[in-house]
């Protein structure tokens, strides 16, 4: 185990440890002992008892029930750590188990024979049998979801369970079909190749197939293969979507980039996972989203409630649309809007192209005819995209990222830009806080990819930050 993989174990050990320790001693409190005050001086006695019995060695202001709370849990991790129940999940590793009831039995089996054992040796007598019981179901589930990012991010959002991978040259009784990176997901399509040298037939396969079905992860079977075609390998580090190799242990790329690699015997898994907002990253993302948009939910109300009026009396309804748009991964979703133009009026765009001002996916036209009159307001502050909020909430959306494009504007996606799918669109980003007026699709291009390449929660953090100064200075840009 390498000393990340260490760090990462005792972080998590820690963390658990305080969890559960809260929570054990706030059950505690608050539900098996409850308004059976006289419980606590039956539990201390029988602790005091023992101590004079067995262990008079330790002070007596060391003898407390939540001292004992704490001991109890500290001893059950180092147990439970020590089993093959809770190993640290790898995505490259082995798994038997596909569904999380078969992962939460044995630790429930654990926790059970642990909390049980501790109160019947420590004469914790005073407490709610029924209670008790539901406590047992309680803990297992928090380590379920702790244990991995799976169950966190599904919580939130992104159902690993959704997902879709294309096989290519992998045999049906292959044991690397067993990796937890595929059991969760769906297999959507097998493929056989014959040689990777011919690799246009590989990236046609996979072009043609994703035009109507959403794939997410790219497996191949490179045994006998020492290195891909340099365009091949490139075409590979830049399309929208995770690359899982099973190769030889001498395979090689011809450039520098990072990925995760296990060895197993003679063969090793390569895992090149271009989406930088996955596992932990993605859950202190959406976590900070939710903080966020609750927090700042009251002042959006101030808002969108005479917005709201304004627009009915002027256009009538409806006065909130959806709009479908690109997300995370090319999902289609349905972006929320005030509506500041007059009802169906997208569907004018073929018919006004020719007074468009600019080329690329941006539509933008001087002094626009679809415009309900008085709404210019509400698009130069950004007021009709207060109720993409709601997406935030949803999971399609974040606060921050680039903004959603149209479907029919894929068409100008190439496979350098295509790389903004693996990031959450946003309400406010770059191109926001620095050029927001812009109808140029260069300077777009140019802030999606600066903020992909150099994305951090500190760096959405600085951004939300610059939004609300940026907007005083703007003016109406067309989308």
């Amino acid at each position: 185990m390498n000393k990340k993989d260490i760090f990462k174990y005792f972080l998590r050990f820690v963390t658990l440890q305080a969890i559960i320790t809260i929570v054990t001693i706030w059950y505690f409190d608050t539900f098996l002992i409850g308004d059976y005050l006289f419980g606590y001086e039956i539990i201390i006695n029988n602790l005091f008892e023992d101590r004079i019995r067995f262990y008079d060695f330790i002070p007596k202001e060391f003898i407390k029930i939540d001292t004992f709370l704490s001991i109890f849990v500290f001893i059950f991790l180092i147990l439970l750590y020590s089993s093959n129940f809770y190993s640290y999940v790898n995505e490259l590793s082995f798994s038997m188990n596909k569904s999380l009831l078969d992962e939460f039995v044995p630790i429930y089996l654990i926790w059970t024979a642990s909390l049980l054992s501790f109160l019947q040796i420590f004469r914790f007598t005073a407490v709610s049998r029924l209670y008790l019981i539901i406590f047992t179901l309680i803990v297992p589930m928090l380590l379920v979801v702790f244990r991995n990012s799976e169950a966190i991010s599904t919580f939130l959002g992104r159902n690993p369970t959704k997902e879709n991978y294309m096989l290519f040259n992998v045999k049906k009784d292959s044991i690397f079909r067993e990796i937890r990176l595929l059991k969760f997901r769906n297999n959507v399509q097998e493929n056989t190749i014959e040689n990777y040298q011919e690799y246009e037939k590989v990236i046609e396969t996979i072009k043609n197939f994703s035009k109507e079905n959403l794939v997410n992860i790219l497996v191949f079977n490179v045994e006998g293969t020492s290195k891909f075609e340099k365009e091949f390998e490139s075409y590979l580090l830049k399309v929208n979507k995770k690359i899982l190799l099973i190769c030889d242990s001498d395979f090689s790329f011809s450039t520098k980039f990072i990925y995760r690699n296990k060895q197993f015997g003679d063969k090793k898994l390569i895992y090149i996972n271009n989406d930088i907002q996955y596992g932990s990253m993605y859950i202190l993302k959406r976590i900070s989203d939710i903080i966020f948009t609750v927090l700042i939910s009251p002042l959006l109300l101030l808002i969108l409630l005479p917005s709201y009026v304004f627009v009915l009396l002027k256009n009538g309804r409806p006065v909130f649309i959806k709009q479908n748009r690109i997300g995370l991964h090319g999902n289609i979703f349905s972006m929320f809007k005030i509506r500041t133009m007059k009802v169906d009026s997208h569907e004018e765009r073929v018919e006004l192209e020719d007074l468009n001002d600019n080329t690329g996916p941006l539509f933008k036209i001087e002094n626009d005819p679809r415009l309900i009159t008085g709404a210019k307001f509400f698009r130069r502050y950004s007021i009709d995209e207060i109720p993409q909020f709601l997406n935030v909430l949803k999971g399609d959306m974040s606060v921050v990222g680039p903004r959603p494009l149209f479907p029919e504007d894929s068409e100008y996606f190439d496979q350098h830009y295509i790389r903004r799918l693996n990031v959450m669109p946003g309400i406010t980003g770059l191109l926001q806080i620095n050029d927001r007026n812009t109808d140029d699709f260069d300077i777009w291009y140019k802030y999606d990819i600066e903020y992909i390449e150099n994305w951090s929660l500190i760096g959405d953090f600085e951004i939300i930050l610059k939004t609300p100064f940026s907007l005083f200075k703007s003016k109406i840009i067309g989308k």
